[in-house]
């Protein structure tokens, strides 16, 4: 989808809508990062990456930083490297959410985080963790009726966000090999619920942007019709 696609009335609509999410979002944490102070996954986890699938990916990205940015302004922020370096893992997981079908950034995305991860000395003793970021490659490689289905895809998407923020955490914040053994069950868990609340998150913005159709005539954001609730009789 081209960039002049979003400046349009449904464009705005979405992009409005979605950053008064992120920046609720953003103020309720869920769960601590384990290693540095005053870090937190919030519930924007649970549904950051959808916008690729509205917007096409570039585009996707481009509003998932913009409401980011914008999130960390009003919310007074300081643009520290962590904080900075936070941004990314969600761009490349609505990157990963707004692909069809296979592309090349995709599968390099995991693929270079394992590489980086089992490049550094704490992370070689602990390979296996990278065994989570295979996911999102398998999940590409499966049949389009299976890979294309909504919380496979957000699954993909959560542990393209995952190995992206795990690369460059094991880099910039000291831990030892137990800690991120640790780290296992916990990402099970948490990824799942995020998983779900992708999926969720997609259903119900498909729905109201449907709902939306019927005023603004228009298909500059993208409605999956598969994952509408309530549909009109035709």
């Amino acid at each position: 989808m081209k960039l002049n696609k979003l400046i349009t009335a449904k464009g705005l609509i979405f992009l409005l809508i979605f950053s008064v999410l992120v920046f609720v979002g953003d103020r309720i944490n869920f769960s601590k990062l384990v290693g540095a102070e005053n870090q937190f996954f919030t519930l924007f986890q649970f549904f950051g990456p959808v916008a690729g699938a509205f917007l096409g990916s570039v585009v996707g990205v481009l509003s998932v930083l913009i409401a980011e940015v914008s999130s960390y302004l009003l919310l007074g922020k300081a643009f520290t490297l962590v904080n900075t370096l936070r941004l990314l893992p969600m761009l490349f997981a609505a990157w990963y959410f707004g692909t069809k079908k296979y592309d090349k950034v995709s599968f390099l995305v995991p693929v270079a985080a394992i590489i980086l991860f089992v490049a550094h000395p704490v992370g070689r003793q602990v390979w296996f963790f990278t065994l989570f970021w295979t996911i999102p490659i398998i999940i590409k490689l499966l049949p389009k009726k299976y890979g294309e289905r909504a919380f496979l895809k957000s699954l993909g998407a959560t542990f393209t966000a995952h190995s992206v923020g795990g690369a460059m955490w094991n880099y910039i914040v000291p831990m030892t090999p137990a800690a991120w053994v640790a780290l296992i069950p916990v990402v099970i868990f948490e990824r799942l619920l995020f998983a779900g609340g992708i999926t969720v998150s997609f259903i119900a913005l498909n729905t109201l942007l449907d709902k939306l159709d019927a005023r603004t005539k228009s298909d500059y954001v993208s409605v999956d019709k598969r994952y509408v609730l309530f549909k009109h009789a035709a």
